[in-house]
C-alpha cells in the first residue's frame, strides 16, 4: 500500500513540475515562475499543492503549440484549411447528366 502511495505522490509531483514549467511566464501567479519551480522541485508534494493552489493561472490556457516559420521565429501555430468534405456522386451535377443520359439510352 505505501508503494502506491509513493508513486501516487511521484505522479503528482511530476504533474506539478510539468506543469510549473510549460506554463508561460507572464501568466503565473503570485510569484515568478522561476521561483514556482523551486518551490514544487524542493518542497515536493507540498510545493505541488501550493503551486496547484496558489500559482496555478486561472480558467482556460491558450494552446502551446509553437513551431518554426520559413524566416526563422516562433509563433502560434495558424489554423488548418479544413479539406474540402467527399462529395457523393448525387452531388456531382455532372455524373447526374451522365446518369440521367445512360437512363434515356437504354429505354
Amino acid at each position: 500500500m505505501s508503494v502506491l502511495l509513493g508513486l501516487a505522490l511521484l505522479a503528482f509531483w511530476l504533474y506539478c513540475l510539468f506543469d510549473v514549467i510549460t506554463t508561460p511566464d507572464e501568466q503565473a501567479r503570485n510569484l515568478p515562475k522561476i521561483l514556482w519551480v523551486l518551490i514544487v522541485v524542493l518542497l515536493f508534494a507540498v510545493g505541488g499543492l501550493f503551486w496547484l493552489l496558489l500559482g496555478r493561472p486561472l480558467g482556460p490556457r491558450a494552446p502551446r503549440t509553437i513551431f518554426r516559420d520559413g524566416g526563422g521565429s516562433l509563433g502560434p501555430r495558424p489554423p488548418r484549411p479544413r479539406p474540402e468534405a467527399p462529395k457523393g456522386p448525387d452531388d456531382d451535377p455532372e455524373f447526374l447528366k451522365d446518369l440521367d443520359r445512360r437512363l434515356r439510352d437504354e429505354d
